[in-house]
């Protein structure tokens, strides 16, 4: 006889506000959630915490073990949400650092899901990463946040090739938030 596996996805970024409606909705129409955020979320039903200060692949390290020892299977769905916003154009002091922080928020966290949508991803299942409308274009007044969202707009149209390394039947998407809707890539 053979166990009936409960389905489950993946919320990175399950402690933000998208990420908690997210994690809300699957647990209420039955699935198990594991969320990842740097805090734990007490409605999930697992926690995988981030250390912000940790190395890009000390993080991929940490999360990819941390869903390894809590045995963390095959799950139906990986969303990352996991963002922020700032400001700022290339003559503020701040430049340089605001971009660090937009490059760790979206570019290490969707990388990451993607790594973790390779391991973790049923066959046909979906990877959901986050972008961003305005990064179609220029960004003069927030720089590193338009870098950061293009460069999640790439990676996702590189996943929706072939030989990307998702699993057969993956589904990668890109949601851009707009300020009504969602558009995908």
């Amino acid at each position: 006889s053979s166990l009936i596996q409960m389905p489950s996805v993946i919320v990175y970024g399950g402690r933000g506000a998208l990420g908690h409606a997210i994690l809300l909705h699957f647990k209420t129409n039955g699935y198990r959630v594991i969320s990842i955020d740097v805090h734990a979320n007490d409605e999930s039903d697992l926690s995988i915490l981030v250390n912000a200060n940790a190395s890009w692949t000390e993080q991929e390290k940490s999360i990819l073990q941390g869903l390894a020892s809590n045995k963390v299977g095959d799950v139906d769905g990986v969303f990352c949400v996991a963002g922020g916003w700032t400001g700022g154009n290339a003559s503020s002091s701040d430049m340089i650092s605001n971009a660090d922080l937009m490059w760790k928020q979206s570019v290490f966290s969707s990388t990451i899901a993607s790594r973790i949508g390779v391991i973790h991803l049923k066959k046909g299942g979906i990877l959901t990463l986050t972008g961003a409308d305005a990064a179609r274009n220029g960004t003069p007044g927030m720089i590193g946040y338009g870098m950061a969202k293009a460069a999640v707009h790439q990676l996702t149209k590189s996943l929706a090739e072939k030989d990307s390394g998702l699993p057969e039947g993956g589904y990668g998407s890109c949601h851009s938030s707009r300020d009504s809707g969602y558009s995908h890539e």
